[in-house]
């Protein structure tokens, strides 16, 4: 009998486009493929699909390159003008009755125009301080960006069959690999390229989701301006490796300092978390994408946010075959969280 194929989960950053598939086992999950590629930059801005011909072209080398054939693909979608995720308080009510009302309930809350937006929602649970009121959080993403995905992905060869917000997919990759953490709040925060995607779980739901449009692309182009370099060559400076003339301790003092804006991003949504959502701190910061594989990244944003810090890894709990090249995917691992998260989504599941 033929057995359907899990999807690949498709997440196509800025930087780079990965793809994995992980397989159900009955010992638990298995990798059956991780592989990436880098793309120009500017083909994706924001979240939104800049240029399609390009990003087309780049998504066929990955399936070429990663020996992936017809299939069926999770993507994910980011980016603060066209994604929307917040929590809100509405009276306790059934999934049914909430899914016959959310388009009336979402739109005082959605800056969009309500007929532009697919709106999707999880009901939390009943309010412990509110009698009668339940949390949900509220997700809209604009229906021009999920088709625009859709078709870039089709016309690459795959069949889209689920277009997921990249915070969630964090959540997945969280929730399979270290379980749910009772009366913690744990931050996933994946510093991309050009996106900052956070993600604060409570009891291992999220209650707080947003975007950021700064990422480690403010590192490459510190060292591009500091040094007078090709963004090559910065690219390999950031990534710890070396460039003739250029001493390896000015160029940790220039990633210092380019990193101070993003924990100063960080720290003020935190605030802002504290403030508006919980007046709790955070427990733990769970860190992925790229800028997890900078040198002295994660342990300076422990520094500056007096927060432990945790170098996310997606494969924890997944099984790495023999025939899979295991230290080179455990060296690149932060960079596969929101793909592991992807590919852990099935057809028909919530």
């Amino acid at each position: 009998m033929f057995k359907k194929k899990n999807p690949i989960g498709l997440d196509i950053g800025s930087a780079y486009i990965k793809a994995v598939q992980i397989n159900d086992t009955k010992t638990g999950y298995e990798l059956a493929l991780f592989d990436m590629i880098p793309i120009q930059p500017g083909i994706i801005g924001d979240g939104m699909i800049a240029e399609k011909a390009k990003l087309i072209s780049s998504i066929k080398e990955l399936l070429k390159k990663a020996g992936i054939k017809r299939n069926d693909a999770v993507v994910g979608v980011s980016g603060h003008s066209s994604v929307i995720i917040k929590k809100i308080m509405l009276p306790i009510m059934t999934e049914e009755e909430l899914g016959a009302s959310i388009k009336y309930e979402a739109e005082q809350y959605v800056p969009f125009d309500i007929n532009d937006v697919e709106i999707d929602f999880q009901i939390l649970g009943p309010r412990a301080e509110e009698e009668g009121q339940m949390d949900v959080v509220l997700v809209a993403v604009k229906k021009a960006v999920i088709k625009d995905y859709q078709d870039v992905v089709a016309q690459a060869g795959l069949n889209p069959v689920i277009v997921d917000v990249d915070s969630f997919a964090l959540s997945n990759m969280y929730e399979i690999n270290y379980g749910i953490e009772e009366r913690k709040n744990i931050a996933l925060i994946n510093v991309g390229a050009s996106t900052t995607n956070i993600n604060i779980l409570q009891n291992g739901l999220p209650v707080f989701t947003r975007d950021s449009a700064i990422g480690s692309n403010h590192h490459t182009e510190a060292l591009e301006r500091e040094f007078g370099i090709h963004r090559e060559d910065a690219e390999r400076l950031k990534m710890g490796r070396s460039v003739e003339g250029i001493l390896p301790a000015d160029v940790q003092l220039v990633i210092n300092s380019a990193s101070e804006e993003i924990y100063t991003e960080l720290y003020r949504s935190f605030e802002y978390f504290r403030s508006s959502v919980a007046e709790e701190d955070i427990d733990k910061i769970i860190l992925s994408g790229g800028a997890a594989l900078i040198k002295g990244f994660p342990e300076a944003m422990t520094n500056r946010l007096g927060i432990e810090v945790e170098v996310a890894d997606p494969f924890k709990n997944i099984r790495i075959p023999a025939k899979l090249d295991a230290t080179h995917i455990k060296e690149t691992a932060p960079i596969a969280a929101i793909a592991v998260g992807l590919a852990l989504r099935r057809v028909g599941d919530r």
